[in-house]
């Protein structure tokens, strides 16, 4: 018996800090994703058009993406995405959190790391986000987003897109192809952040449950920069 009890104590001991650093990393990825959003937004001179935020119905954050150990141009990062709910404000949901792999950046800004941002302008786009898997610019049309205040939001590639990709290195801010990346939902982070298994559907497409405590600042800055003009 004292055995059995010892051995609780120590997988109890171990699983503890495992618990405490996955939770600090969800809420600094969150953390990480509201700045990411903001100065993308609010850079004078190469942000997301307002238009293109107010339009959109999803939008999703992967802070640091970093280029994978093995392979040519793969890529690896982890974020958030959020969509609106169906409420007469168009208010935003819950998010979910995500990870990206592989692909090729259209342009290489320079650095380790890059940050992204991606536009789903569609319903169609939304419905993709509670697959398993996503590849972009094959199961959705993925194009590199106009950049600027005064930018066009009515090209044919913005019309097009369903989603419209963004990414920062180095201080610098770029419209990027991001074709071949798939999107995953990251379930073990999903189910930190709300403390029980939660599908993607319930989250993004139904916008249910209260917003937990560590995404509450990424939800406000999704609503203060879609709604600026």
């Amino acid at each position: 018996m004292r055995s059995i009890f010892w051995t609780a104590v120590l997988v109890l001991g171990f699983a503890f800090p495992i618990q405490a650093q996955l939770e600090d990393k969800v809420a600094d990825r969150l953390y990480e994703s509201s700045k990411i959003l903001d100065e993308l937004v609010q850079a004078p001179d190469g942000g997301i058009p307002h238009d293109l935020l107010r339009r959109a119905q999803c939008v999703a954050v992967v802070p640091a993406v970093k280029n994978l150990a093995i392979g040519v141009g793969g890529k690896y990062g982890r974020g958030a995405v959020s969509c609106r709910r169906g409420d007469s404000n168009r208010s935003w949901g819950p998010p979910s959190m995500i990870s990206l792999r592989g692909g090729r950046f259209g342009i290489q800004l320079g650095g380790s790391s890059t940050d992204v941002v991606m536009l789903f302008m569609t319903n169609d786009s939304m419905q993709h986000l509670l697959k398993d898997k996503v590849t972009l610019g094959a199961d959705l049309g993925a194009a590199a987003g106009p950049i600027g205040r005064s930018a066009a939001a009515d090209t044919n590639a913005t019309m097009h897109a369903e989603i419209l990709t963004y990414a920062r290195s180095r201080g610098l801010f770029a419209g990027v192809s991001l074709n071949g990346a798939a999107l995953q939902p990251d379930k073990d982070a999903n189910k930190n952040l709300y403390s029980r298994a939660v599908e993607a559907k319930e989250l993004l497409i139904e916008g249910k449950g209260v917003i937990p405590e560590p995404a509450r600042k990424f939800v406000d800055t999704l609503t203060k920069v879609s709604s600026a003009k």
